[in-house]
């Protein structure tokens, strides 16, 4: 059976507090911390946005990877997020977004709005 875990960062903001934590559901996860059902830090601070997230097939290989996250240095971190993401943009709002209407869709669409000639 294949499982997926996560490792992931949220902030508070860019250059704010930053959280590490490791996870088998991220969105179910991260929406946690947004919602403030987790009590601890990240409701302490509002730390809410997923900023960075590094996907495993092994729990062993993910969980050591977050204990090497959570002893990096803050300005490592910093530099890890700004790698990947530069804008410091809400992962949690593109992963849970509603896909796009494939375009033969949006062209029906259209055309059914048209009016005949």
């Amino acid at each position: 059976m294949d499982h997926t875990y996560y490792v992931y960062i949220l902030a508070s903001r860019r250059n704010g507090t930053l959280y590490v934590g490791v996870t088998n559901d991220l969105i179910r996860r991260v929406w946690e911390h947004r919602e403030g059902l987790v009590e601890g830090f990240t409701k302490k601070y509002c730390v809410k946005q997923l900023v960075y997230f590094e996907v495993f097939d092994d729990i062993n290989v993910a969980i050591n990877r977050e204990t090497r996250l959570k002893k990096w240095r803050r300005r490592w971190k910093i530099d890890l997020i700004q790698k990947e993401n530069v804008l410091w943009d809400d992962l949690y709002k593109k992963l849970t977004a509603p896909a796009p209407l494939p375009d033969w869709l949006v062209q029906a669409n259209q055309s059914a709005r048209s009016p005949q000639i």
